[in-house]
């Protein structure tokens, strides 16, 4: 009598984790889907990031090509600028050179 309480205590415990086994081995299953799921949700996220990623690039790129271009164009400017000037100066001193021997035919 004794060995068959034993017995049916064995099996009612095999039973429970039998139980346990199956619910976690559909649940896994659940998991797993759930998984692939996510998975592919971070994938199409990771190639979306990609993308914008090169578009900012690119537009980087062309920034700072027109920030060179603009740079270049502002010294060629300032560097005429500096000669315009510099001629002015140049044409005031003739000038006055001129006034002067003017001045001097006068006297």
């Amino acid at each position: 009598m004794k060995n068959f309480e034993k017995k049916e205590t064995n099996l009612n415990l095999l039973i429970d984790k039998l139980t346990k086994l199956n619910t976690s081995y559909s649940q896994y299953s659940f998991d797993n889907k759930s998984i692939e799921r996510e998975r592919n949700s971070f994938a199409s996220e990771k190639e979306e990031l990609e993308k914008k990623n090169q578009e900012i690039l690119r537009e980087h790129k062309y920034l700072k090509d027109r920030v060179k271009k603009l740079e270049y164009e502002l010294k060629s400017k300032k560097e005429l600028e500096k000669k315009f000037n510099q001629d002015i100066n140049d044409l005031n001193q003739e000038t006055q050179s001129l006034v002067d021997e003017i001045e001097k035919w006068q006297m």
